[in-house]
């Protein structure tokens, strides 16, 4: 990838809620050079809170945890973090197909699909040609 080029298409980032992860959105844009900005879709405090996920215990020894504690107003001995797993499967899907969907090209994405079904179909007739596998007699 180019370094020295910035791409205008959104970066969306889904990731746990924690120190580390929170941080991703920063450390993406310094580290590539190439991404102007990266928004968060998941997981977020709110996103959290909405939904009532369980914490887990933190990492211990992230320099990053006593910033995050202040900012939340979590205890700062005890780090905790919150998996976007903890989100039902069906719901993680949705948000996240929600966040993408203003980005998609439905153009390119039926075409896409097109041939995707078309080479489905070549590869059906390659495998009926070939025949059936070897039965043994009865």
């Amino acid at each position: 990838m180019d370094s020295n080029r910035t791409l205008a298409a959104p970066r969306r980032n889904v990731g746990d809620f924690d120190c580390s992860g929170e941080d991703i959105e920063r450390d993406w844009v310094e580290r590539t050079g190439c991404w102007s900005s990266v928004t968060r879709v998941l997981l977020t405090y709110e996103q959290v809170r909405e939904y009532g996920l369980p914490a887990t215990e933190g990492k211990r020894g992230d320099p990053r945890w006593p910033a995050f504690a202040r900012r939340y107003g979590f205890d700062i001995d005890r780090p905790v973090q919150w998996e976007v797993e903890a989100l039902e499967p069906d719901e993680l899907q949705r948000l996240v197909l929600a966040a993408v969907d203003p980005y998609i090209d439905r153009d390119v994405l039926a075409r896409q699909i097109a041939r995707e079904e078309q080479q489905r179909r070549a590869l059906e007739g390659f495998a009926g040609r070939r025949g059936a596998p070897n039965e043994e007699p009865s």
